[in-house]
């Protein structure tokens, strides 16, 4: 007897989706499939919603050898879907973008015996990539600029940002220099709508000016530099200060810093009867012991802090851009981007010992702080009443500094910022191009403060006793500290400044009180000055003016030897020192060097290592953001 045809079929047991049943076809090792698949199979294949983690899987379990091997069909899926991007009807173009996205993001991230030709090999095959790969890159330029959604002009460039990680260290990426994908990808920002929507973009900005830009003339640098589209700048900006709100928002996240004001619910919370406490009960934070804090801290900054790279390209090449940046108003309810950035940057920099990545990324940030210095306008904006706004210092490791509530001028902020970098990063391998930038910003605002005859209300007991704190450590490690590599020069930022605000103090601290309390801590570290100058032999240094402090230190102590004591502190009271001190300005000569108060411009070229390994750094993160 026939079965009925209307006999129940038993289900599978399990259910595969039709596209991984696709993706299977496509990628298994099937020496007898060498034959093209047909249009039939391809036109399902981008029909279907592509199934992204199941591809990345794929993809990763091949090894470089495996891939060589599937050329035939690697090519054939990259031609595929280039064509789809460009002439695709429906959700086809779409779903062609998220394929290749993930495909180039896996594959160009292998390592190939022979990276460039082998990449080109897997893509288009050496005789036809001239032709293939200029055809996608200007696909996708055409979308960037004149797709039909936002939505599928971000996914090309996802897909960019794809081609750019992955191939960054080959020679594929000059098809993306030659193209100049600056309009489009500036016209894409400028028609976004939030500032986080810029965040991919402006990284794609970013790495395409890094690339290779000590070795030829980068068109992207050029065009930056050139660049005068006001609006769109700002836009740019208000991306980067709401980068650096998100970014900060995960150190805050694990710990919070802020400290707590008083509320009548907290008192009774704090003497065990918050039960009849009125009001809702806040939300427990969660509380985290060191250990496990230092191991989260360690993973930050997020990927997303990739944007700083073209941040920082973006302030060296523009000055519109620079003067932008200091001067913008903040958005109704939101932080004003330069105190973003400033404050992200309080948090890197107590962190940076943590991790090389936000190591890389504090350094970019000084720097940008460094150029906006040494521009006189920007800088008298900077020290100025005018820039006065409230900005939220990391305060998560002591020691502490004052807490100051409310807007400052923003000069005093970025001197609380490089203060706390060198009272929380010190090290026997001390990263001395991380302190030598930092004392560098501050050598240049105090120099700007005495010839402009600059007075700001600031706690200059607190900056003072770090700049002799930082001595007192040069002194007792110095065998550790005096063979690394450029040591000299941060010898020469932290004595210049500390001889600087003896010489000049006068003409930018806010009263006498500030002034006096200067030389008694100089004076009062008398001895540390002599040691630290044999331990260095500064002595045959000319650029160095350890002698201006030592001189000074030597005649107050003679004063009051004669008043009482061979010691500070043996005899004399604290106000009967400082009227020695007070006393003896009329018959002290302070022999400062000359050009204490200039420095030499910032040169690009000096920190091209720092560049370059900051580069890969943020490859890796571009790498991550893709692959999320």
């Amino acid at each position: 007897m026939e079965a009925s045809p209307l006999t129940r079929q038993l289900p599978p047991e399990v259910f595969t989706p039709k596209i991984i049943q696709l993706y299977d076809a496509l990628f298994k090792d099937d020496d007898d499939d060498d034959d093209e698949k047909t249009d039939g199979f391809w036109a399902e294949f981008f029909l279907l919603r592509p199934d992204r983690r199941v591809l990345r899987n794929l993809l990763n379990k091949l090894s470089p050898t495996d891939v060589l091997l599937l050329e035939h069909r690697t090519r054939e899926l990259f031609a595929r879907s280039v064509a789809a991007v460009k002439t695709g009807q429906g959700v086809a173009p779409l779903h062609a973008l998220d394929t290749l996205s993930v495909f180039l993001s896996c594959l160009l991230s292998k390592r190939y015996p022979h990276p460039s030709s082998d990449i080109m090999v897997i893509l288009a095959g050496l005789d036809h990539i001239d032709a293939v790969f200029s055809g996608f890159v200007s696909a996708l330029e055409s979308i960037i600029r004149n797709g039909k959604s936002l939505d599928i002009r971000y996914k090309a460039v996802e897909v960019l940002l794809a081609v750019t990680a992955g191939a960054y260290q080959t020679t594929l990426l000059t098809y993306l220099i030659q193209r100049d994908l600056f309009p489009s990808v500036m016209k894409l920002i400028q028609d976004s709508e939030s500032p986080s929507q810029s965040v991919e973009p402006f990284t794609l900005l970013g790495l395409l000016a890094n690339y290779n830009k000590f070795e030829f003339q980068n068109p992207y640098q050029l065009r930056l530099n050139d660049f005068v589209n006001e609006a769109a700048i700002q836009k740019v900006i208000r991306c980067i200060g709401n980068t650096c709100q998100s970014l900060r928002s995960r150190y805050i996240k694990i710990q919070d810093d802020l400290p707590e004001g008083w509320t009548f619910a907290g008192t009774l919370n704090m003497i065990g009867l918050g039960a009849i406490a009125p009001g809702p009960k806040p939300p427990k934070k969660p509380v985290y012991d060191v250990e496990t804090a230092k191991k989260l801290f360690t993973q930050l900054p997020e990927e997303q802090a990739a944007v700083l790279l073209a941040a920082y390209d973006f302030t060296h090449a523009n000055k519109l851009f620079c003067f932008n940046l200091v001067t913008m108003a903040a958005a109704e309810g939101e932080e004003q981007p330069i105190a973003s950035y400033l404050s992200l940057t309080s948090y890197l920099l107590q962190h940076a010992y943590l991790s090389p990545r936000a190591t890389y990324y504090a350094h970019l940030n000084l720097m940008v702080f460094r150029l906006l210095i040494e521009d006189p306008v920007i800088c008298k904006r900077i020290c100025s009443e005018d820039s006065k706004v409230a900005v939220r210092l990391c305060r998560q490791r002591q020691p502490f500094l004052p807490l100051v509530k409310g807007e400052r001028v923003l000069a005093i902020s970025v001197l609380d910022t490089m203060i706390d970098a060198i009272n929380h990063n010190l090290r026997r391998r001390l990263d001395v191009s991380l302190y030598t930038l930092c004392f560098g910003v501050m050598l240049r605002i105090i120099s700007y403060l005495s010839r402009t005859r600059t007075r700001l209300e600031y706690h200059w007991s607190e900056f003072f006793r770090s700049l002799l704190s930082i001595i007192r450590f040069l002194s007792q490690y110095t065998s550790d500290l005096k063979d690394l590599p450029h040591i000299e020069t941060l010898l020469d930022h932290v004595v210049n400044l500390i001889a600087l605000s003896l010489s000049a103090g006068e003409a930018f601290l806010p009263g006498p009180a500030a002034y006096d309390d200067l030389f008694y801590k100089v004076v009062e570290s008398g001895e540390v000055l002599v040691k630290f100058k044999e331990n260095y032999r500064l002595i045959n240094r000319g650029s160095n003016s350890i002698d201006t402090l030592i001189n000074v230190s030597t005649h107050y102590k003679q004063l009051l030897a004669e008043s009482g004591g061979k010691k500070i502190s043996s005899f004399l009271t604290t106000q009967q020192v400082t009227e020695v001190i007070r006393q003896g300005y009329e018959t002290l000569s302070i022999q400062a060097k000359e050009g204490l108060d200039s420095w030499e411009k910032y040169r690009e070229a000096d920190e091209r290592t720092l560049l370059k390994k900051t580069a890969r750094a943020v490859v890796v993160d571009v790498r991550t953001m893709v692959e999320r």
